[in-house]
């Protein structure tokens, strides 16, 4: 059955929403929460913490089609993408999952079916592995599905056995592959041959049964559960019979809008290749917030474009092209993805600026290079050099290897792996992105929060917890967490902090600094006043002016967000947030530094809805109803089925699990006090509201009336004065300036008189006072000129430094080099320096040795004329 990728995909989804599985959209690339991942890699990603049994859903059983990156940390494929038929840096892993519903027998029969009955696939085509001791799975496919014995291999490698992690949910896997015939090498799975590609896994059932211990025990799960893959490059290849991923209608559409935009016919070019999987996970990565930058995932995103760029000018691309195929994209997977078609602006915007900056990046890496190459003792470039032009200037090595070819040349590729390596080990070293998942303590309470009603309430502490173990009491001073069965605490989460307050016992108190989520429970962080036992009942109560506070900024938020899409443009969308109670803080993608006249619009525009004073509905709904509604959903917040949509007037419309005011009066009043950029394509905004608004309006009062005292004037004219005392300063400035050119040409004219002839050739040594290091050069262009033919040697000392500058005239530079004479004075002040035959200049930090090293000049000049 020849099927197109994006009918597989909906017949895939449709398939398994037909046998009672709840169709769920693809997370984000930004994995919610979860610091053991970059980048979201596989489908069960979005439901760890179901699996781990920390989330309750309302479904059992749950299909889904997750876009997935592997170019960082332990999954990375960037260095195959274009070389093979399969490796992608971006993916879709379509996946049937079961949490505690179905086991080994459903699954098995799913895969079966949709396989060969759904899509057709010939059986004898087929075959399977197992896990060597999982008789229970053999018995499985051969007797109830009937696959020959033969065509079921036992594997006894971790190939097929899955697990978590180290520790937690684990279990053996079966993997159904597909056969391309005799005439393709390889052999089947086992075998020394398996690398090749004749036998491809197109499916991979994982049977979750046990929970892996720290001492390697294996403990059944009470809930044995399903987590399944299937890439959909593959697959599709397969429907659509042809061997590479890269033949599928996906990628033939997006590799011939890319030759068409570089200008090449040779569609086989595997540039070609490496660009169509590139604008896909650039694309996508944008798309989930993820911005050029330095480090973590901004810097995987950042080497891929740089990747995709080079191919594009190895293919004769003469300008910037790579944001020109966004569009391409959008058409082939903005239907299932429309966030993409949503974006496009943005998406465009940000890889072009970002290869722009490369272009000049590039530049900068050749001038470093041609440096390194002309000052090059030896036939061999050095690893660190290499190494500094990939890491800094993200320059290719194979490029180097290039340029150094030209001139007879070759690198230390040696010596750059050693510098790659010591990179990646300094990068594994500080990762977050890995875990004991059976360290993090398994609370089996669901704390009800009742804080958006009630700011005090009864409750029963349910659970304590003091270093990281569970605990029966916590004594007078004793640190540790308080978990209750309802609270009014709010704990923190999408932007806003959490709550802070007492618990009140019968035996004392405890001191609330902090409320955070553990799973489904509300963790009480704190200090015990007195002591606190499981069981007791506890009078839960926040601090009320602390919360007033953060809901002013909380809802001052949502009133930005709105003004920011009116005035800046509906490709403004939230990129994080911080709610306190003294601040809060709004990042956003926005491409330019916002102009002072928008910033006061904006305030103006929140103020205006303050004074407005609507009041602010909530409501319950589905996530896909709420979303269709035109509610805004905010970056990096992992969504329940059931979401709360918070409404302001006509003006704002926003999913929400904060805590607002009642009117947007409430507020009191909105001041911005920072707009800053904090990456590429992201800003920040900085504000306050109510009682904070009002002291920062009157300490800026109070510093303008100061101002108009000291410049004696009123405070409607200080910029008009300011700016006056700003042109006399440099009218004054430039007068200076003039006088000082003329006292230094002056002496250097009189210095002349001082010049000494070496074998017949003058020199000029000097050593000069009360001259700013800045007027050497001009002073020695006016010496040169003066002199007709010689060498001058001036030296100053200024702040316990020494600046040197030599000047030799063209005639002589044969004999005397500036840079070598001024490197030998240098040499004798604690400094070096450098510059052209007959200009060089340098510094020094041994001032006291300044008179003494330009004595020497005469000697050293002795040797060389």
């Amino acid at each position: 059955m020849t099927l197109s990728t994006a009918d597989l995909r909906n017949k895939f989804i449709n398939y398994f929403k037909s046998h009672g599985h709840q169709a769920v959209a693809s997370s984000s690339l930004v994995p919610a929460d979860d610091p053991t991942l970059l980048f979201t890699n596989a489908g069960m990603n979005q439901f760890k913490d179901t699996f781990l049994g920390t989330e309750k859903r309302s479904y059992t059983r749950a299909v889904s089609s997750q876009r997935c990156v592997r170019a960082g940390g332990k999954h990375n494929d960037l260095e195959n993408v274009g070389y093979t038929a399969r490796h992608h840096t971006f993916f879709e892993m379509m996946g049937n999952f079961s949490f505690g519903d179905y086991f080994k027998k459903e699954a098995i029969e799913f895969a079966w079916n949709f396989l060969t009955s759904e899509v057709g696939l010939p059986k004898e085509k087929l075959l399977v592995t197992v896990y060597s001791e999982d008789d229970e799975a053999f018995d499985i496919w051969e007797n109830h599905i009937g696959v020959p014995k033969e065509k079921i291999i036992r594997i006894s490698t971790s190939d097929n056995f899955w697990s978590m992690g180290d520790t937690g949910p684990c279990g053996p896997c079966s993997e159904i592959f597909y056969d391309h015939g005799a005439h393709i090498w390889g052999g089947p799975p086992g075998t020394p041959e398996e690398d090749g590609d004749r036998f491809i896994e197109i499916w991979n059932l994982v049977f979750m049964q046990f929970n892996k211990q720290a001492d390697g025990t294996m403990e059944p799960l009470p809930k044995p559960s399903i987590d399944t893959g299937m890439g959909l490059e593959r697959i599709s290849a397969i429907l659509q019979n042809v061997h590479s991923n890269y033949e599928i209608d996906l990628f033939q559409n997006l590799i011939k809008s890319a030759a068409s935009i570089v200008g090449t016919e040779d569609l086989e070019n595997k540039s070609l290749r490496v660009i169509a999987d590139h604008i896909r996970s650039c694309s996508f990565l944008i798309c989930d917030g993820v911005m050029p930058s330095n480090e973590g995932r901004g810097y995987v995103l950042r080497r891929i474009i740089r990747r995709a760029v080079r191919h594009g000018y190895q293919l004769g691309a003469n300008d910037i092209f790579f944001y020109k195929l966004v569009a391409s994209l959008a058409n082939e997977m903005g239907e299932a993805y429309p966030e993409l078609v949503d974006q496009l602006p943005v998406i465009e915007k940000v890889l072009r600026v970002e290869e722009e900056q490369f272009s000049k990046t590039l530049a900068r890496g050749m001038a470093m290079l041609n440096d390194t190459l002309a000052s090059l003792e030896g036939d061999t470039v050095p690893g660190d050099v290499v190494f500094k032009l990939y890491d800094t200037y993200g320059f290719p090595t194979d490029l180097t290897n290039d340029v150094a070819r030209e001139h007879e040349l070759k690198i230390d590729e040696e010596g750059f792996e050693a510098a790659m390596q010591a990179q990646r080990a300094r990068a594994q070293q500080a990762s977050n992105f890995g875990a004991d998942y059976n360290s993090k303590l398994a609370i089996d309470h669901t704390t009800s929060f009742t804080g958006y009603t009630d700011v005090e309430g009864q409750a029963n502490v349910v659970e304590l917890i003091a270093d990281n173990a569970f605990v029966e009491k916590l004594e007078d001073g004793q640190e540790g967490v308080v978990v209750l069965d309802s609270t009014p605490f709010y704990a923190e989460s999408g932007g806003q902090a959490g709550d802070k307050g007492v618990l009140r016992v019968a035996n004392g108190e405890f001191i609330v600094t902090d409320t955070q989520k553990m799973g489904n429970a509300f963790a009480h962080k704190g200090i015990a006043k007195g002591s606190v036992s499981k069981g007791d009942t506890a009078t839960a109560a926040i601090d009320s002016a602390n919360r007033e506070a953060i809901k002013k900024n909380h809802s001052a938020t949502h009133l930005l967000h709105a003004a920011l899409r009116e005035i800046l443009g509906e490709h403004v969308t939230q990129k994080g947030s911080l709610v306190e109670a003294p601040r809060m803080r709004f990042d956003f993608s926005h491409f330019e530094a916002v102009t002072t006249e928008q910033l006061a619009e904006i305030e103006r525009r929140v103020n205006q809805e303050i004074r407005a004073n609507h009041s602010l509905a909530t409501e319950l709904m589905d996530l896909e109803e709420a979303k269709a509604s035109g509610a805004m959903a905010l970056f990096g917040e992992k969504y329940d089925e059931k979401v709360r949509v918070v409404t302001m007037g006509p003006f704002s419309v926003e999913l929400c699990g904060g805590t607002h005011v009642a009117r947007t009066g409430d507020i009191g009043l909105f001041k911005i006090t920072s707009e800053a950029g904090i990456a590429s394509g992201v800003r920040r905004i900085e504000a306050v509201t109510g009682e904070q608004a009002i002291e920062v309006v009157q300490t800026q009062q109070a510093t303008l009336s100061s101002l108009s005292s000291l410049l004696k004037t009123d405070s409607q004219n200080v910029l008009e004065r300011v700016v006056s005392l700003q042109n006399q300063t440099k009218e004054l400035e430039k007068a200076l300036n003039s006088a000082k050119q003329k006292l230094a040409s002056q002496q250097g004219a009189d210095m002349l008189s001082n010049a000494v002839e070496i074998n017949g050739v003058k020199v000029l040594i000097a050593n000069l006072e009360g001259v700013e290091a800045k007027s050497l050069r001009s002073m020695m262009d006016d010496i040169k000129n003066r002199i007709g033919e010689g060498i001058v040697v001036l030296g100053v000392a200024n702040n316990a430094k020494v600046n040197l500058i030599a000047g030799v005239t063209k005639n002589l530079t044969d004999k005397v080099k500036a840079g070598e004479l001024v490197n030998f004075v240098a040499s004798q002040v604690g400094g070096k320096g450098g510059g052209r035959p007959d200009m060089a200049q340098a510094g020094g930090d041994k001032p006291e040795n300044l008179g003494q090293a330009l004595d020497s000049v005469n000697v050293w000049l002795q040797d060389k004329l």
